[in-house]
């Protein structure tokens, strides 16, 4: 089955094997504040789509940018996961038992020296009211799994980077630049999800 015709009955399963058999790299920042983060799946009429969150200009860290729901593990946080889906319920006001947690992605160091953790989940239920904290998100974006592994959606993102004129692979959703270490983490993903038409 071609990647683009996949509904949640058809993805959910597949994808939670793939993540299984998938061994996540960890990053050697060891002094980094640790941090987890949420890619949320789920399946509208249009098709299946992925959650990113516009940050505030608000907080502290990574203002006007585009991000997975997610955030830096507090001293009473159980895990990384728990940290991810407590962060996602207070941005975005996803009930943590209405997640269903499929599986882990590779560990990343940011730029503002966090080491994250990204974990899959889907949404166990659609339509969902996502209720988001305007001090810390200023808008919501939708984004069809069908954009984001078409070729074209992939752009080149020119960035100096200390003092380095680098060229970082980013993902365009209208007038929107997904980039940094959110774009990392999604090229991860993808990398995984494509997997699937391979084993099909």
């Amino acid at each position: 089955m071609a990647l683009q015709e996949r509904t949640e009955a058809s993805l959910k399963e597949p994808l939670r094997a793939a993540l299984a058999a998938y061994e996540p790299g960890r990053t050697d920042r060891r002094d980094a504040m640790p941090a987890a983060a949420l890619l949320l799946l789920y399946e509208r009429d249009d098709g299946v789509h992925l959650l990113f969150q516009e940050r505030s200009h608000l907080v502290e860290h990574h203002k006007g940018e585009i991000s997975f729901p997610g955030g830096a593990r507090d001293e009473g946080d159980a895990n990384a996961a728990f940290t991810a889906l407590r962060e996602t319920h207070e941005e975005v006001g996803v009930d943590p038992g209405d997640v269903d947690l499929l599986g882990e992605l590779d560990e990343i160091w940011t730029r503002s020296n966090f080491r994250l953790r990204p974990f899959v989940g889907w949404l166990r239920e659609w339509p969902y009211t996502f209720v988001f904290a305007p001090e810390e998100v200023a808008s919501l974006l939708e984004v069809p799994l069908d954009h984001l592994i078409d070729p074209a959606t992939l752009t080149d993102d020119v960035r100096e980077v200390d003092g380095r004129r680098v060229v970082l692979p980013s993902y365009r959703w209208g007038d929107h630049l997904i980039w940094g270490a959110t774009a990392r983490v999604l090229t991860n993903f993808l990398d995984v999800y494509r997997t699937l038409d391979a084993d099909s």
